[in-house]
C-alpha cells in the first residue's frame, strides 16, 4: 500500500488496473480540501496526440516495482469523466467524479471544492 504522502512521488509512473492491465501515466494527486490528503489521480491516457486525464480514486492504490495499480477495471477508469491536459478542473464538475465511483461528494463551505490539484 502507498502512503498518502509518498503518492506525489509515483507521478509519470504506469497506472494499471486489478488485473494488471496498462491504463496509462499518473499524471497528478488531487487532495480533499478538508483533509490535505489524496483523494483522486488523473491518469494520462490515449493517443500521443490526443492526450486526456481521466480520474480514478487513491483509495487502496499499491505500488509494484514500477507501477501504481488502481483496484478498478481499466475500462471503468478509461471511461471516467477526464479533461484535456492544459485544463482545470471546473468546480461544478466534481461531483460527477464522485458518483461515476459510487463515492459520497462532501463539498466545503460555500464555494470551497472538494479537490484540489497538488
Amino acid at each position: 500500500m502507498i502512503r498518502s504522502a509518498d503518492l506525489r512521488e509515483w507521478r509519470d509512473h504506469p497506472v494499471v488496473d486489478e488485473e494488471g492491465r496498462r491504463i496509462g501515466v499518473l499524471e497528478a494527486v488531487y487532495v480533499d480540501t478538508g483533509t490535505d490528503q489524496p483523494a483522486m489521480a488523473t491518469v494520462r491516457t490515449g493517443l500521443p496526440t490526443r492526450h486526456r486525464l481521466v480520474f480514478v480514486p487513491v483509495d487502496d492504490v499499491t505500488a509494484g516495482p514500477d507501477y501504481v495499480r488502481v483496484p478498478y477495471q481499466k475500462d471503468l477508469v478509461k471511461s471516467a469523466p477526464w479533461i484535456g491536459t492544459d485544463s482545470v478542473l471546473p468546480v461544478e464538475d466534481e461531483e460527477a467524479i464522485f458518483q461515476y465511483y459510487g463515492i459520497a461528494y462532501r463539498p466545503g463551505a460555500v464555494g470551497v471544492r472538494q479537490l484540489a490539484r497538488r
